[in-house]
Protein backbone atom coordinates (compact mmCIF):
# COMPACT_ATOMS: atom_id res chain seq x y z
CA UNK A 1 0.00 0.00 0.00
CA UNK A 2 1.61 3.34 -0.90
CA UNK A 3 2.73 5.60 1.87
CA UNK A 4 3.05 9.51 1.35
CA UNK A 5 6.34 10.35 3.48
CA UNK A 6 5.96 14.54 3.99
CA UNK A 7 9.32 16.00 5.42
CA UNK A 8 7.32 18.66 7.40
CA UNK A 9 9.41 21.17 9.25
CA UNK A 10 9.25 23.97 6.35
CA UNK A 11 6.46 22.09 3.68
CA UNK A 12 4.30 24.81 2.33
CA UNK A 13 1.78 22.20 1.38
CA UNK A 14 0.60 19.83 3.84
CA UNK A 15 -2.95 21.04 3.80
CA UNK A 16 -2.84 19.72 0.43
CA UNK A 17 -1.06 17.02 0.96
CA UNK A 18 -4.09 15.81 3.61
CA UNK A 19 -7.03 16.29 0.90
CA UNK A 20 -5.30 14.34 -2.13
CA UNK A 21 -4.39 11.27 0.28
CA UNK A 22 -7.81 11.38 1.70
CA UNK A 23 -9.51 11.17 -1.67
CA UNK A 24 -7.32 8.63 -2.65
CA UNK A 25 -7.43 6.86 0.79
CA UNK A 26 -3.79 6.74 1.76
CA UNK A 27 -1.83 6.89 4.67
CA UNK A 28 0.00 10.05 5.68
CA UNK A 29 3.28 10.06 7.35
CA UNK A 30 4.25 13.38 8.52
CA UNK A 31 7.81 13.81 10.05
CA UNK A 32 9.12 16.65 11.64
CA UNK A 33 12.00 17.53 14.41
CA UNK A 34 9.71 18.80 16.73
CA UNK A 35 6.08 17.91 17.83
CA UNK A 36 3.73 19.54 14.19
CA UNK A 37 -0.03 19.27 14.18
CA UNK A 38 -1.70 17.31 12.20
CA UNK A 39 -5.23 16.68 11.44
CA UNK A 40 -7.12 14.78 13.72
CA UNK A 41 -7.72 11.43 10.86
CA UNK A 42 -6.76 7.82 11.52
CA UNK A 43 -4.71 7.71 8.02
CA UNK A 44 -2.49 10.65 8.73
CA UNK A 45 0.50 9.53 11.54
CA UNK A 46 2.38 12.36 13.49
CA UNK A 47 5.90 11.24 13.63
CA UNK A 48 8.40 13.65 16.28
CA UNK A 49 12.00 11.87 14.43
CA UNK A 50 13.99 14.21 17.52
CA UNK A 51 16.03 16.85 17.22
CA UNK A 52 19.56 15.65 16.24
CA UNK A 53 20.63 16.61 13.02
CA UNK A 54 19.02 15.18 10.26
CA UNK A 55 16.66 12.94 11.96
CA UNK A 56 13.45 13.71 10.55
CA UNK A 57 15.33 12.82 6.73
CA UNK A 58 17.11 9.47 8.24
CA UNK A 59 13.57 8.30 9.44
CA UNK A 60 11.90 8.92 6.07
CA UNK A 61 15.03 7.50 4.34
CA UNK A 62 14.74 4.43 6.28
CA UNK A 63 11.20 3.50 5.47
CA UNK A 64 10.64 5.08 1.94
CA UNK A 65 10.37 1.96 -0.56
CA UNK A 66 9.17 1.40 -4.34
CA UNK A 67 5.42 2.57 -4.04
CA UNK A 68 5.68 4.90 -1.65
CA UNK A 69 5.33 8.92 -2.30
CA UNK A 70 8.40 11.37 -0.29
CA UNK A 71 7.17 15.02 -0.29
CA UNK A 72 10.53 17.24 0.56
CA UNK A 73 12.58 19.97 -0.83
CA UNK A 74 15.72 18.24 0.90
CA UNK A 75 18.03 17.38 -2.19
CA UNK A 76 20.15 15.00 -0.01
CA UNK A 77 17.38 13.12 1.57
CA UNK A 78 15.40 13.07 -2.16
CA UNK A 79 18.29 11.52 -3.55
CA UNK A 80 18.40 8.54 -0.72
CA UNK A 81 14.64 7.83 -1.14
CA UNK A 82 15.44 8.42 -5.05
CA UNK A 83 17.93 5.38 -4.92
CA UNK A 84 15.27 3.67 -2.45
CA UNK A 85 13.14 3.48 -5.59
CA UNK A 86 10.21 5.81 -4.21
CA UNK A 87 8.69 8.53 -6.23
CA UNK A 88 9.87 11.94 -4.82
CA UNK A 89 8.18 15.33 -5.43
CA UNK A 90 9.35 19.06 -3.93
CA UNK A 91 6.80 21.36 -2.40
CA UNK A 92 6.72 22.79 -6.34
CA UNK A 93 5.61 19.63 -8.10
CA UNK A 94 9.08 18.78 -9.54
CA UNK A 95 9.92 15.00 -9.34
CA UNK A 96 13.25 14.25 -8.35
CA UNK A 97 14.48 11.51 -10.83
CA UNK A 98 16.95 8.54 -11.19
CA UNK A 99 17.91 10.84 -14.33
CA UNK A 100 17.59 14.28 -12.45
CA UNK A 101 18.56 13.62 -8.85
CA UNK A 102 22.62 13.51 -9.67
CA UNK A 103 22.95 17.00 -11.34
CA UNK A 104 20.41 18.43 -8.98
CA UNK A 105 22.62 17.04 -5.78
CA UNK A 106 25.33 18.52 -7.97
CA UNK A 107 24.53 22.44 -8.59
CA UNK A 108 23.04 21.95 -4.45
CA UNK A 109 26.60 21.64 -3.24
CA UNK A 110 27.82 24.04 -5.81
CA UNK A 111 25.63 26.42 -4.69
CA UNK A 112 26.35 25.72 -0.86
CA UNK A 113 30.30 25.59 -1.63
CA UNK A 114 29.66 29.47 -3.43
CA UNK A 115 27.83 30.39 -0.34
CA UNK A 116 30.62 29.15 2.26
CA UNK A 117 33.04 31.14 0.11
CA UNK A 118 31.06 34.67 0.55
CA UNK A 119 29.92 34.06 -2.83
CA UNK A 120 26.14 36.28 -2.86
CA UNK A 121 23.78 34.17 -4.04
CA UNK A 122 19.93 34.33 -4.31
CA UNK A 123 17.93 31.85 -2.11
CA UNK A 124 15.15 29.92 -3.68
CA UNK A 125 12.19 32.10 -5.21
CA UNK A 126 8.89 32.68 -2.94
CA UNK A 127 6.88 29.87 -3.27
CA UNK A 128 3.85 30.71 -5.55
CA UNK A 129 -0.10 30.03 -6.04
CA UNK A 130 1.11 28.25 -8.93
CA UNK A 131 3.58 26.11 -7.27
CA UNK A 132 0.76 24.83 -5.08
CA UNK A 133 -1.25 24.43 -8.25
CA UNK A 134 1.80 22.50 -10.10
CA UNK A 135 2.51 20.15 -6.97
CA UNK A 136 -1.36 19.41 -6.61
CA UNK A 137 -1.26 18.33 -10.30
CA UNK A 138 1.90 16.35 -9.83
CA UNK A 139 0.44 14.56 -6.25
CA UNK A 140 -2.30 13.58 -8.38
CA UNK A 141 -0.69 12.12 -11.30
CA UNK A 142 1.94 10.34 -9.61
CA UNK A 143 -0.10 8.63 -7.25
CA UNK A 144 -2.44 7.34 -10.27
CA UNK A 145 1.17 6.11 -11.70
CA UNK A 146 2.00 4.32 -8.42
CA UNK A 147 -1.85 2.71 -8.97
CA UNK A 148 -1.58 1.74 -12.17
CA UNK A 149 1.53 0.05 -11.52
CA UNK A 150 0.07 -1.91 -9.03
CA UNK A 151 -2.63 -3.13 -10.98
CA UNK A 152 -0.61 -4.93 -13.29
Amino acid sequence: MTRIYVDADACPVKDEIYRVAARHGLSVSVVAGQFIRVPNDPLIERIAAGAAMDAADDWIAERAVTGDIVITADIPLAARCVKAGAAVLAPNGKPFTEESIGMTLAVRNLMTDLRSSGEVTGGPRPFSPRDRSAFLSALDQTIRRIQRAHQT
